[in-house]
């Protein structure tokens, strides 16, 4: 899970208006932020299937999220993609 800290940051840096927690980008940074954490476990911990499962998970979340924005918003879907260095 991620620290507190880190995810106000996170989201201060990815959203639309004041109140803003939910919006594509904050969730796609959020979710990337997350998928990072776990890659870094499974070099140490490389038989924990549990994890993974929970993983591709996350990575499929992220995958729509992104196709999401990519349909309705292709500018913030580029920013977001650049930001977070995506390979797409």
């Amino acid at each position: 899970m991620l620290e507190s800290e880190v995810k106000k940051e996170i989201i201060n840096k990815f959203k639309r208006h004041e109140k803003d927690t939910g919006s594509p980008e904050v969730q796609i940074a959020l979710l990337t932020k997350r998928i990072e954490a776990l890659n870094e476990h499974f070099k140490k911990h490389r038989k924990d299937f549990n994890s993974r499962r929970g993983f591709l998970k996350l990575i499929g979340r992220r995958r729509k999220l992104l196709r999401y924005l990519q349909q309705t918003d292709p500018e913030k879907y580029i920013k977001v993609i650049s930001e977070l260095n995506l390979r797409k």
